[in-house]
């Protein structure tokens, strides 16, 4: 079954809501905008019940099919917050909010999933409840763990949670997805190494934090060359390196920060250990303190098999057999949706949005053509999980 015909008629004006959000983006949770224009759309479909500041800024709509007697609920998820990036896409349509931008398409998300609750509020042809998710914060502040923290899966019954993220490089009209881990997890470093300062003519009277954090630098990498099965994926990358004023003081201090991506949780734990005693004892070889803060932000986005094979079908049934990809390598970026899905079952798919630039680079836009795809995923989803 191809793309259902009300969503085509449908693209052009969720096309129109996309480019809106493009337009005003907001960071992590400071999305009162986008949300409120969520809230107003939901409210005109005729959602049957809205939910705001779940996660701070979060917030649901509920729409009851036909029949509610299977007692079934499925949520579908979209991300809404935008990056700190200056657009340099040069579209009519670009931010008008300087230094931010949605580079990573969550206004494509936002959109696809209320031109569903659109639909899905006009046919209401299915047996059960759908909650539609829109979540703030997903670019490093954890909003999905916000959402499901503040108990929205018990609270309004959740049995399944699908979400849907563009893909960049896959062609518009195909999908990609995988059972089990999809993508990394995201934990954060910060270092601070402390020597002692003093006149750069005088090296033999400081204690170098430069050369000490330098070293850090080197030894870090070992970790994944020398601690993990070369079959486990693992990526530890430094960021940050900031030391010194001018050209003749040696300083006090040298900071570093730094992120680790693993798609297993053994190895995660295993990097945070080596990487506090790496930096602890190469610090003290330098006659450094050091002081670690390791955060683990976001865990492995892991796809449950039954839930990844019922996406694979409903995406072979719009796109075709040969559209869609069941094996798609693992890639070491994260997602918040991974709360999602520790906390119900379900899958995260990818929807092809053609040539474009990467996510998070400046010349990045949402492709529109992928809205009848992205719509028609979770229309069929609902439809073919709570028949009528």
């Amino acid at each position: 079954m191809p793309v259902l015909n009300r969503v085509a008629e449908l693209h052009e004006e969720v096309t129109g809501w996309r480019r809106e959000i493009h337009s005003n983006p907001e960071l992590l949770y400071d999305v009162h905008e986008t949300a409120a224009m969520v809230a107003e759309k939901l409210k005109s479909f005729g959602v049957d019940e809205i939910v705001t500041g779940i996660g701070q800024t979060g917030l649901v709509g509920i729409i009851n099919g036909n029949k509610t007697d299977s007692g079934k609920v499925i949520g579908l998820r979209a991300d809404m917050d935008a990056l700190p990036i200056i657009e340099a896409t040069g579209k009519e349509y670009a931010s008008k909010v300087e230094g931010k931008m949605h580079a990573c398409g969550h206004d494509g998300h936002t959109a696809m999933l209320l031109g569903a609750a659109k639909y899905l509020c006009e046919t209401r042809n299915f047996n059960g409840k759908v909650v539609v998710i829109f979540q703030p914060a997903e670019e490093g502040g954890a909003g999905g763990k916000a959402m499901v923290d503040d108990g929205m899966m018990d609270a309004f019954g959740i049995d399944e949670v699908y979400g849907m993220h563009n893909a960049p490089d896959l062609p518009v009209g195909q999908f990609a997805m995988r059972e089990g881990t999809l993508l990394a997890s995201a934990d954060f470093f910060d270092i601070t190494i402390t020597g002692k300062g003093g006149h750069a003519a005088k090296p033999h009277g400081c204690i170098d934090p430069i050369v000490a954090a330098s070293a850090c630098v080197q030894a870090i990498q070992s970790f994944a060359a020398r601690n993990v099965d070369p079959l486990n994926s693992v990526v530890v990358s430094i960021t940050k390196f900031n030391a010194g004023t001018t050209y003749n003081v040696i300083p006090q201090i040298a900071e570093l920060a730094g992120t680790v991506r693993c798609l297993d949780e053994e190895v995660r734990g295993l990097a945070e250990k080596r990487i506090e005693e790496i930096i602890n004892n190469v610090a003290a070889a330098h006659e450094c303190r050091a002081e670690i803060k390791y955060t683990r932000l976001y865990p492995p986005t892991i796809n449950h098999v039954k839930q990844t094979q019922f996406a694979g079908d409903i995406c072979k049934s719009i796109a075709g057999d040969d559209k869609v990809d069941m094996n798609t390598p693992p890639v070491m970026g994260g997602e918040d949706f991974s709360f999602m899905l520790e906390a119900r079952p379900g899958a995260f798919i990818y929807v092809g949005n053609g040539a474009s630039a990467g996510l998070h680079h400046p010349e990045y836009d949402f492709n529109d053509e992928a809205i009848p795809y992205g719509i028609s995923f979770f229309a069929e989803l609902v439809h073919k999980s709570m028949p009528a």
